[in-house]
């Protein structure tokens, strides 16, 4: 039974970043009644393609009762606490960041939706020998909710060139739902890096490594030989992706010092735009983005999920809530 329309099945989206996870549920065709993000910057963005206003404030701060009621609950909630890339302090995370989990355990305890849609790295299953990801599920169980989980490589499952790794949690009230639903199947990848990335034009020169401006110019001239793939930027040397795809982006990837897109093309070697880093997460050719810092904008594109790959998961949510009313 092919579903088409799910006017009046609401989400409700929490560390809604830029949206990209929001995008992928709108385009499966669900309604976002409301968005939380307590960053500046990545509201800006939302709110450019948008037609929700942002609830900009710490979700400490939000009670259940300003939430307006919805079906499901959509959260990339903070990942640096788990991510391979961070200390990996999980819930014990002293900047806080690991216990915001149990601020959406208080609202879907509230609210009850019938949905529970999370997306973190892929480190979130074994950090901490496993204790943390089954205080989560513990948590979603205790509540009365079903739930399923894979990790999903964007370049397998989102027919996009980025070898990025995340896991998808979802969880359902109905366990008719819970039963019908399945995780996508792995896909041919047929969009190309030149798709998403300029290789021909000439772009502004701040993005460009050459001998004045970068001390190891020379590690680049070496190591960067072919101009069909995606390099990075290590800090002290070049590692290049030998299966054609990008690496995966971060948010720190604008900084300058570590974990650097970068790509050889005929004007030389230059780091990768703030939208084609967007492109690289599946977000549409007509995305908008404020007229902000770069810095903050490769932040928010390494900080998003992919765009593609929800979707697809949402497509398959839908037709599991649907088919668990037949």
């Amino acid at each position: 039974m092919a579903i088409s329309n799910v006017k009046g099945i609401n989400c409700a989206s929490f560390f809604a970043g830029a949206g990209g996870i929001d995008i992928g549920f709108e385009r499966a065709g669900f309604e976002i009644v409301y968005a939380n993000e307590i960053d500046p910057y990545p509201v800006k963005t939302y709110e450019l393609n948008f037609k929700v206003k942002v609830d900009c404030r710490d979700i400490n701060q939000v009670q259940n009762d300003e939430i307006p009621d919805f079906d499901i609950m959509l959260a990339g909630f903070p990942c640096q606490a788990f991510s391979v890339a961070g200390y990996r302090q999980g819930f014990n995370d002293e900047k806080g960041r690991g216990v915001l989990f149990f601020q959406l355990a208080r609202i879907f305890s509230a609210k009850r939706p019938k949905a529970v849609f999370l997306e973190n790295v892929k480190n979130l299953v074994s950090h901490d020998h496993g204790k943390t990801f089954r205080i989560i599920v513990e948590a979603l169980e205790s509540e009365g909710y079903h739930i399923k989980y894979q990790v999903l490589n964007t370049k397998d499952y989102g027919n996009i060139p980025q070898n990025r790794e995340r896991i998808y949690i979802a969880g359902f009230s109905d366990e008719k739902a819970y039963k019908e639903f399945e995780f996508p199947k792995p896909i041919e990848l047929t969009t190309k890096l030149s798709d998403l990335i300029d290789f021909e034009s000439k772009l502004e020169e701040k993005y460009y490594y050459t001998a004045q401006n970068f001390s190891h110019f020379d590690q680049l001239e070496k190591s960067m030989t072919r101009s069909d793939t995606v390099y990075q930027w290590r800090r002290v040397y070049v590692r290049e992706n030998q299966s054609n795809v990008c690496p995966t982006l971060t948010a720190n990837m604008g900084t300058g010092g570590h974990n650097v897109p970068l790509v050889l093309t005929k004007h030389g070697f230059r780091k990768l735009t703030p939208y084609e880093c967007f492109r690289l997460q599946g977000f549409p050719q007509d995305f908008r983005l404020p007229n902000i810092a770069n810095c903050y904008l490769y932040k928010q594109a390494g900080n998003a999920v992919s765009v593609s790959v929800v979707e697809r998961i949402a497509e398959n949510i839908k037709q599991a809530l649907f088919k668990s009313q037949i």
